[in-house]
């Protein structure tokens, strides 16, 4: 017959085994919820509205959203993309603007108009899109002096 403690220290150990696959189940889940959200359908009509301080657009007065490169390889500091229909940022060469970093996916991030405002959407990367050091989990507006980042490239919004 078995020692009741050697018992008690086996079910112990079940219980703590459950439970930790328990949680890396649901932190798994978590993430891959994260990134497959739904994306939000572009607005790409007329857009000429009054201009907003919060980054919006102002077709009339011929201000137009623009990204400009704070620390990225193969482009100068200042650099400006004209974000006026949105653009594409990823490591492939059909991409807007290449990024060329390794912890950039061919395809990692997009910026698009809705409405007057631009707005950022991670296109299911690998490491992620950061808007002013947070990670995006969705498509969140543009404001100006934000900082994007992705992996060691980092580009502002201006207007």
């Amino acid at each position: 017959m078995q020692d009741p403690v050697a018992i008690l220290l086996k079910f112990g150990f079940l219980a703590v085994l459950f439970l930790f696959l328990l949680w890396v189940s649901r932190s798994a889940l978590r993430d891959v919820a994260g990134r497959g959200g739904a994306a939000i359908v572009d607005d790409t009509g007329p857009t000429a509205q009054p201009r907003d301080q919060r980054g919006g657009m102002d077709l009339q007065s011929g201000v137009f959203p623009r990204l400009e490169v704070i620390a990225a390889m193969g482009h100068e500091p200042g650099e400006e993309f004209d974000l006026n229909g949105g653009i594409t940022l990823g490591r492939a060469a059909s991409s807007d603007v290449t990024v060329d970093d390794p912890f950039a996916s061919a395809a990692h991030a997009r910026i698009f108009p809705r409405g007057q405002f631009m707005y950022i959407e991670d296109m299911g990367s690998t490491n992620g899109t950061f808007l002013n050091g947070r990670q995006l989990r969705k498509p969140e507006q543009l404001r100006v002096a934000d900082v994007v980042r992705i992996g060691d490239t980092e580009y502002r919004y201006q207007e």
